[in-house]
């Protein structure tokens, strides 16, 4: 039996390069809400641990569907390592200060592969990342609103414990914007 032989990747070099380095970027983002549930978890503050397993859990999906995405175009979807996962950090407000961080710079990865893929004319793969900025609309939403309710609410007496109850209750209807 022959073994099937993709010829011919439906994405460039490039392209290809730029996708294996966000499948690596989501790999990272869901081991360190991983840590973050961990740190949220032994610190007492049970609803944030589960906002970031669900958060975690939402960074593996994405890592997979652009993993899948690049063997569909033909291309070689690179498994990658996670190192240097932080997991202690100094506060409460600190661990959503570093997710926002981090949704922040996931969009501005997924900017600049579709920048790419327009200068290359593959506009597959911008409808491809479509979903993804809608994604990224929402995520960042929810930690921006998350690290809001640290201001709204203040940490002093029992507001670390509002803050926890709060962060599981914010949602994203779509219709800012739109």
């Amino acid at each position: 039996m022959k073994d099937i032989i993709r010829i011919k990747s439906l994405i460039s070099a490039d392209v290809e390069a730029l996708l294996n380095q966000q499948i690596k970027k989501e790999a990272q983002s869901s081991s360190a809400y991983l840590s973050m549930a961990s740190w949220c978890d032994r610190n007492g503050f049970d609803n944030s641990a589960e906002y970031f397993f669900k958060q975690s859990d939402e960074e593996r999906e994405h890592q997979l569907k652009i993993y899948k995405y690049v063997l569909d175009m033909g291309g070689t979807a690179i498994s990658p390592e996670v190192t240097n996962v932080k997991i202690e950090y100094n506060s409460f407000r600190e661990v959503f200060e570093e997710a926002l961080d981090q949704e922040i710079s996931v969009t501005q990865s997924i900017k600049n592969i579709a920048a790419r893929c327009h200068k290359e004319h593959d506009y597959v793969t911008v409808e491809f990342l479509n979903w993804f900025f809608k994604e990224q609309r929402e995520e960042e939403y929810k930690a921006r609103r998350a690290v809001e309710l640290f201001d709204l609410i203040g940490e002093e007496g029992t507001g670390r414990w509002e803050i926890d109850k709060h962060v599981g209750k914010i949602n994203y209807n779509g219709q800012a914007g739109e």
